[in-house]
């Protein structure tokens, strides 16, 4: 009972403060503007922390530190390190300043809007918008279900009920005050993620009943052995063809996600970028990294026989061993632990949401069938639009259709892949055109449906996001280039890059 009280208490506090912010937060909204984009007055350390807390969330925590962990052991370590210098550093270096000088110059809330602006298609911009919010919903569905296995561990209430009142907290303190209460909130939960992440790994891996850190890898050097594993699990330096393609999915994906590029559009100014690259950094290298080590630890305390609920269950459980031992301190920790993967996932949930919501808004409404649609209404719709693709995610993790990494891996493929060639080419050479773009759209959505169709026949979910991503990057210039020689000019005549 006082272990419940504990945990209870402390997410009690941290909901509290989450509708508190959006409530004060709520009288700075006056347009569809300030909602998206909280002003555009993002200083580098909120910018850099609003970049990290929705990259890691309950997927990375739960499904890829017990699932991926389990099957490469150590070696799984190098997705968290891909994660930081690919996914945080030279995304921030590559994409943050040309982003933010040309979405300004050329007016553009969206990414959609970008592509329109950019290569002069509307249909592009209409294209954009569709593959966002149909594609996000997965993603936002995974998160979910990460959230709900913890907690049904920690708390010992149902994942539904979980995966329902989250979905209506995120509701209210996102409709209320936007990107800017998201922002907030992601500052000091990304303060609270470092430090509990920090004290938690530090705790599985020299737990004496283990025999610390030594005798984790003995236990898994025997278990490598005795399973003939193709990977060393007891080795960082031990690579698969499959695990080169969970790294290029989860680092290289996040260059095509637009609730990433959003981060550098948003940011005060182009003078913070270098800071921002170097805090996100950081922050990756111990969320990803320690979440990865950790996750290894798993088959070390499950001597490894995985849980009665598979891989997705094995970080719930080895916390719970851990943790549930030491008394108040350890419910205290417990506690701090389910609030700072709350935290990243409802910072990730928010930032789904508030892209896929502003796209259908401004993309498909105001762009198509409500151009008229001005002012509170505007921003009504909007804040309606939030809570339906909230209530949509929600009743896709209900459904329990897929497991966690493929939800996201799919997720990931579809958006990262149409996107990542049309927008990097786009913001770095004139030469790319509307073709190109099209090209990058139906291969990155055709090879993704393709993946979830035949299933593994055809390739694990994460190899068809790496494909996607890969592939956009080689398609969409290649058809670009085709498009400029038959017409005999080196640029066709859309609009260029500022």
């Amino acid at each position: 009972m006082t272990a419940t009280i504990i945990r209870t208490t402390i997410l009690a506090l941290f909901i509290i403060f989450m509708i508190a912010i959006g409530i004060i937060t709520r009288k700075k909204i006056k347009n569809e503007k300030d909602f998206i984009l909280g002003g555009g007055g993002m200083g580098s350390w909120m910018s850099a922390f609003a970049y990290g807390t929705t990259y890691f969330s309950a997927v990375v925590f739960i499904g890829y530190g017990g699932s991926v962990s389990w099957q490469y052991g150590l070696s799984s370590i190098w997705i968290g390190i891909g994660n930081a210098i690919i996914g945080s550093l030279l995304a921030w270096i590559v994409l943050a300043k040309r982003t933010h000088q040309q979405m300004h110059a050329m007016d553009a809330s969206t990414m959609p809007e970008y592509f329109e602006k950019r290569f002069g298609s509307k249909m592009l911009r209409t294209i954009s918008a569709v593959i966002i919010f149909l594609f996000l919903i997965p993603y936002s569905a995974s998160v979910y279900s990460g959230l709900g296995l913890l907690f049904q561990q920690v708390f010992g209430i149902s994942p539904a009920i979980l995966i329902i009142s989250m979905g209506v907290l995120t509701a209210i303190y996102l409709t209320l005050g936007g990107y800017l209460a998201t922002a907030i909130n992601d500052f000091v939960q990304g303060i609270i993620m470092l430090a509990g992440i920090t004290i938690v790994v530090t705790l599985v891996v020299t737990n004496p009943d283990i025999g610390g850190i030594a005798g984790g890898m003995t236990e898994l050097a025997r278990q490598s052995a005795a399973e003939g594993n193709i990977v060393a699990l007891n080795s960082p330096f031990s690579f698969s063809f499959n695990l080169i393609c969970l790294i290029i999915m989860t680092s290289l994906g996040t260059w095509g996600l637009p609730q990433m590029a959003h981060k550098f559009h948003a940011i005060k100014s182009v003078n913070g970028i270098k800071q921002a690259a170097i805090i996100s950094t950081f922050f990756a290298l111990v969320i990803g990294g320690g979440s990865y080590f950790m996750g290894t630890f798993g088959r070390v305390y499950m001597e490894g026989v995985k849980p009665a609920g598979g891989s997705e269950a094995v970080v719930p459980t080895m916390l719970q061993q851990v943790l549930g031992s030491m008394g108040t301190w350890g419910n205290i920790l417990f506690g701090v632990i389910a609030v700072v993967v709350l935290s990243a996932s409802m910072s990730t949930l928010a930032s789904l949401v508030l892209t896929s919501s502003s796209s259908a808004t401004l993309d498909l409404l105001k762009n198509g069938v409500a151009p008229k649609l001005e002012g509170k209404k505007l921003l009504l719709v909007m804040r309606s639009l939030c809570v339906v693709f909230l209530a949509i995610s929600v009743a896709f993790a209900l459904k329990k259709v897929d497991a966690i990494v493929n939800l996201m891996s799919y997720s990931w493929g579809a958006v990262a892949g149409a996107f990542i060639g049309p927008y990097l080419f786009g913001l770095y050479w004139k030469g790319m055109n509307k073709y190109g773009v099209y090209a990058g759209f139906i291969y990155g959505v055709g090879i993704t449906l393709l993946g979830i169709i035949l299933g593994k026949s055809f390739a694990p979910a994460p190899n068809i996001g790496a494909f996607a991503i890969v592939g956009s990057l080689i398609i969409s210039p290649l058809v670009s280039m085709l498009a400029n020689k038959l017409q005999g000019k080196p640029i066709l005549g859309e609009k260029q890059a500022a």
